[in-house]
């Protein structure tokens, strides 16, 4: 899996998944982010890579391109990457561990459905406990009524989201 990750909201973007991920595979998928950024409201400045073989000149030259400047992290610096260490810790922890995944297809479908939760629900370490895409804080009720709350399963059950009904 090939992902990227906005160190200030924790927003990720995860293209897809493969058994055998080329340079040129990961080339396609730097191209494929590129679109997506270009609709941010603040251009990205800087993209902060990990020096494995697969992120090649090419790469870095689909980030330059956009005036993205490529930074690689220092050399045996487990510290540098922590925001991604920890993504990666999250989704094992609370969505590969609980399951049993059954092909590629079912992987990119969980994987797919945990980056949503993720994105636009799971509150994270922010003021407000506000989600990456979250627009606002969440509200906190000191003894809601049942009849108030609206529970949303994802994968199959295995998350649970909590809302206020409307």
């Amino acid at each position: 899996m090939l992902f990227f990750i906005e160190p200030d909201t924790r927003r990720v973007y995860v293209t897809e998944v493969t058994v055998s991920p080329t340079g040129a595979w990961v080339v396609q998928k730097a191209r494929n982010l590129n679109m997506a950024l270009a609709e941010r409201a603040q251009p990205v400045k800087f993209l902060i890579r990990d020096r494995d073989a697969k992120f090649t000149s090419s790469f870095d030259e689909v980030f330059r391109s956009e005036h993205i400047r490529t930074i690689r992290m220092p050399a045996q610096a487990p510290r540098a990457n922590a925001f991604d260490e920890r993504f990666v810790g999250t989704v094992r922890r609370e969505c590969l561990d609980r399951m049993l995944i059954l092909g590629r297809g079912h992987l990119e479908h969980a994987l797919a459905d945990y980056v949503i939760h993720y994105n636009e629900h799971r509150p994270h370490r922010a003021p407000g406990q506000i989600a990456p895409c979250g627009m606002a804080p969440v509200s906190v009720l000191a003894s809601p009524d049942a009849t108030q709350l609206r529970r949303t399963d994802r994968l199959g059950g295995l998350i649970h989201e909590y809302g206020l009904a409307a």
